[in-house]
């Protein structure tokens, strides 16, 4: 007896649940060694962004009295310095306070990941290891935000270049 198949008939495929089935204490030994090595070393880096926090918001205080200075000062041949001084000092006003919040916010993120996992390779708990993958993700989202309106002000950048430059040749 020779099987014939319909070479029209529909595939047959099993049953696939869309999410993988979790199964509990899946975390392997290698898992558990990378997890420890990269504990400190994330602590490490939040602690550092933390330090470079505070440097930045006193960028940002420290410019305060520089941007009010700057727009009052009327030195003849050179009012064209006072506006690009007093831009600068915007600049970096902005700079101290807007990526001082940015870097609180991902050092923040980083540590208690760092954190947790440490956490969890003491106690175990899996709800240590889930608030560390909770802050995980909440890094790369904020990360991958970043990258989107950093790109986005590229081509705004470009634009007002273009403009500053065909202003200064056109004066």
């Amino acid at each position: 007896m020779h099987e014939t198949t319909n070479p029209y008939q529909s595939p047959e495929t099993e049953a696939i649940p869309d999410r993988p089935l979790l199964a509990h204490g899946s975390i392997t030994e290698t898992m558990l060694v990378h997890l420890k090595k990269a504990s400190p070393w994330l602590r490490f880096v939040g602690i550092v962004g933390f330090i470079f926090t505070g440097i930045m918001l006193l960028t940002g205080l420290f410019m305060i009295p520089f941007t009010t200075t700057y727009a009052h000062v009327n030195i003849p041949g050179f009012e064209q310095f006072s506006r690009v001084g007093l831009v600068f000092n915007l600049t970096l006003l902005v700079y101290g306070f807007g990526g001082g919040a940015l870097c609180f916010f991902l050092s923040f993120f980083i540590y208690k990941f760092g954190d947790k996992i440490r956490t969890y390779l003491r106690t175990g708990a899996e709800s240590d290891l889930e608030i560390a993958l909770i802050n995980n993700s909440r890094l790369w989202r904020m990360l991958g935000i970043i990258c989107i309106v950093g790109l986005s002000i590229v081509p705004l950048t470009i634009i007002g270049t273009i403009i500053m430059v065909a202003a200064m040749i056109l004066n």
